[in-house]
């Protein structure tokens, strides 16, 4: 399949196509007339690049992915390097979970304070409110 075929039904554009090729990503086969050619292997590749990258992944962490499939794995995520960077993105949202809990926290201590703060009565009339 020529890149237009490749990038539609991967659903992404013939840009990031090119931008996977010029990163070592997608292979870049050419035929007889210079056109760019793409197989079922390669749109497995990109399906999987877009999906960890829908995931949070960068391009980059997807490197170990793509090379595991070309290595004829599959699922692209059963060698050692794509389960060290799974490992990897786990530890790294387990700080940003917790960083959002201490957020969290802090909010709903200042949301406590300030309603402790209410004067009884009538709602307080603040300068930008409305």
């Amino acid at each position: 399949m020529r890149i237009g075929e490749l990038a539609e039904r991967a659903g992404t554009t013939t840009r990031t196509l090119r931008y996977y090729e010029s990163r070592g990503l997608l292979p870049a086969r050419r035929a007889v007339n210079g056109y760019r050619t793409y197989d079922d292997g390669d749109l497995r590749l990109v399906r999987q690049i877009r999906t960890l990258q829908d995931f949070g992944f960068g391009l980059e962490e997807t490197r170990p992915f793509v090379e595991c499939l070309r290595a004829g794995h599959p699922a692209g995520d059963s060698c050692p390097a794509s389960l060290a960077v799974y490992r990897a993105k786990l530890a790294e949202l387990d700080t940003l979970i917790e960083q959002l809990r201490s957020v969290r926290a802090q909010v709903g201590e200042q949301l406590l304070r300030a309603e402790a703060q209410l004067p009884e009565g009538p709602d307080p009339q603040c300068e930008f409110g409305g």
